[in-house]
């Protein structure tokens, strides 16, 4: 009875164990790849390559502060997904 209690034990905390070790695996990935993005959108700043005004790099930035906010939201309550929408 005491091998019973021991595999329950080892089968519930298992799960939370994959569970967090997948979260940690996302996390970092994701974080990369949105970082990367970030520096990707930086380039654009080459006044010698692109044009463009004052309007479009606030309309960026607020953009991506709306979603670092709705990241906030989301990590910190029950919230579902939220829609993506950008245009300048």
């Amino acid at each position: 009875m005491d091998g019973l209690v021991t595999i329950a034990e080892k089968t519930s905390t298992k799960p939370a164990q994959n569970k967090r070790a997948k979260f940690v695996e996302l996390a970092e990935s994701r974080t990369v790849n949105a970082i990367r993005a970030i520096r990707v959108i930086g380039k654009l700043g080459n006044k010698s390559a692109y044009e463009y005004d004052d309007s479009d790099v606030k309309k960026i930035i607020n953009a991506l502060s709306k979603e670092i906010d709705a990241l906030r939201v989301r990590m910190t309550s029950k919230n579902g997904k939220g829609e993506v929408e950008f245009k300048l």
